[in-house]
């Protein structure tokens, strides 16, 4: 059975992901005001893992609602650290500021992933990851930003752990694709287990 299966999310690492597990697939960006849910979720005091399953689950709805038939994949990750949600930093300045506010700690990534057919929910996850970032000095610190920049300014915690960022960090207890913002192998084993991709 050849189903579609769209990806509902402009980021390249997932859609890379995809690509690289030789998952057929195509890419449409649901647009959403998530810093507006986020904020509004976030004053209704919903913890951080029902705030990525929700943010998740609207991208996966809008995308479905225009595409019947198909299987639409929504993700989302947010970064809790001591119960605060980091955002992706809007300029160098606020990189550096995450970055010194997280050394020498453990905080906790979560991606979650929802799938939706017909408009309808037919399965979710959340993988966790937790990580502890070495006590770096400001000099390296500062010196990453500067040459990182481009790439982590669009990352929840201003690094990416594929790349330079792994030398940010002592110690991490999780899965690596939920680093990454996509809990790849729930994905592919409910897939596999519908039969849409080769068993």
């Amino acid at each position: 059975m050849t189903v579609q299966i769209i990806l509902a999310s402009g980021s390249a690492i997932r859609g890379q992901m995809l690509r690289q597990a030789a998952v057929p697939h195509e890419v449409q960006v649901a647009r959403v005001d998530e810093e507006m849910i986020k904020s509004s979720l976030i004053a209704a005091g919903a913890p951080p893992r029902d705030i990525a399953d929700a943010l998740a689950e609207l991208k996966a709805s809008k995308v479905s609602d225009k595409n019947p038939g198909a299987l639409v994949i929504g993700c989302d990750q947010v970064l809790d650290h001591k119960g605060v949600l980091l955002n992706k930093p809007e300029n160098p300045a606020a990189a550096l500021e995450q970055l010194k506010s997280m050394r020498a700690d453990r905080h906790t990534l979560l991606s979650a992933a929802v799938i939706y057919e017909n408009g309808k929910p037919l399965w979710r996850h959340i993988g966790q990851v937790r990580l502890r970032m070495r006590d770096a000095s400001d000099a390296y610190l500062e010196s990453y930003v500067d040459r990182n920049w481009e790439s982590i300014r669009h990352s929840v915690g201003a690094y990416k752990l594929e790349e330079e960022g792994v030398r940010l960090f002592s110690h991490i207890e999780g899965d690596y694709f939920n680093v990454l913002g996509m809990p790849l192998l729930e994905i592919l084993n409910y897939l596999t287990l519908r039969g849409d991709i080769d068993q």
